[in-house]
């Protein structure tokens, strides 16, 4: 896996070799600095204080010209030295500008400014997801993360796919690697809720799944698999979930086909805009208010107006659909409910 980790954890390499041009412009003025300094010192006699060959070298540098303080006509050498010095100067200026010019026209301080305002924008992050992949399944992903108004961080290797999701909005993203650890341990894994591995081939899902499910044991992962044969090794390598993209667009063909009035029902609450709507579920927490209270006693219903749909108990696979008032909760039992963002968010606050 360490053989195909080739991405760039700081800037693309043109933002590096200009960074490199300034570090080397900056180092040579220093070394120019320093020699008209030493210079001026020991060409203009014994008399030519450190603070005289510092305002000679200033003053060189500068060009403005300022009455001189070694007598040039006493000292020669100290002439050409200064004709010299002055050719040497107007060049290393030239190239240092030149290099700070094209630093900031080529829009490569906007690049890095807002790359570090990212990473301090990821680092005050918890419990976010993380989507891995810039593709058309990914953005249909993207814009379910933002119109639920959730926090997300997108990583993508191509920095032509992140810029096309501009289109969606302004959004937190990493132009690397996701199957590098580096990468992810950039995009907050240790502390995110889940990852969604969302790359265009298998392979490539398969070693974010390793990768991700090594940094955090305690990660919810949610792979896509496009050949059915990698769905067990997805599962065995970390995945808590595979999908498959083309039996997702079956069952949505058919039952188009054969329930089309509920269909119709569930494209309206994706695609409201006025009004989001989804199916959501609440965990109760531990030491919640709500543990054992019944679903009447919690007035759930009533304190945020969603509705209440299906009960999970706590580390059960069945569900209890429309659960009966009487029903009496417990911590780690999961509620599904008919909500908007907001309303989960109250719900959360309720349950946590």
């Amino acid at each position: 896996m360490t053989a195909r980790r080739h991405i760039r954890l700081g800037a693309p390499r043109i933002i590096m070799n200009s960074k490199k041009r300034i570090f080397v412009s900056l180092s040579i003025f220093l070394l120019v600095l320093a020699v008209g300094v030493a210079g001026f010192k020991i060409l203009g006699g014994p008399g030519t204080s450190l603070l005289d060959s510092v305002y000679m070298t200033v003053i060189t540098i500068s060009t403005i010209g300022y009455g001189e303080v070694v007598d040039m006509a006493a000292h020669p050498a100290a002439r050409v030295f200064t004709i010299v010095y002055i050719v040497v100067c107007l060049g290393t200026i030239a190239y240092a500008v030149s290099s700070i010019t094209a630093f900031v026209v080529e829009g490569e301080l906007k690049n890095i400014l807002g790359r570090r305002k990212m990473e301090k924008e990821i680092a005050r992050l918890q419990d976010h997801y993380i989507v891995c992949g810039a593709d058309e399944t990914a953005q249909s992903i993207i814009k379910e993360l933002v119109a639920t108004q959730k926090q997300f961080v997108v990583v993508d290797p191509t920095k032509e796919k992140i810029d096309k999701l501009a289109a969606l909005g302004a959004m937190i993203h990493i132009h690397g690697d996701a199957a590098d650890d580096a990468v992810l341990q950039k995009a907050g894994i240790e502390r995110a809720k889940g990852l969604i591995a969302c790359l265009p081939t298998d392979e490539g899902n398969l070693f974010v799944t390793l990768s991700a499910r090594s940094l955090n044991p305690a990660l919810r992962i949610v792979a896509k698999g496009i050949d059915v044969n990698s769905h067990k090794k997805m599962i065995k390598a970390g995945a808590d979930s595979v999908i498959s993209p083309s039996h997702i667009g079956g069952m949505r063909m058919v039952s188009e086909m054969i329930r089309p009035a509920t269909t119709t029902f569930l494209d309206m609450m994706l695609r409201e805009r006025e009004r989001v709507l989804r199916f959501d579920e609440v965990t109760v927490g531990p030491g919640s208010a709500l543990a054992g209270k019944t679903i009447e006693e919690s007035k759930l219903e009533e304190k945020s107006g969603a509705l209440l749909v299906a009960l999970r108990r706590g580390g059960g696979k069945e569900f209890d659909f429309n659960p009966a008032k009487t029903a009496k909760l417990a911590e780690k039992d999961v509620l599904v409910f008919i909500a908007s963002p907001e309303m989960v968010k109250g719900l959360e606050k309720i349950a946590g």
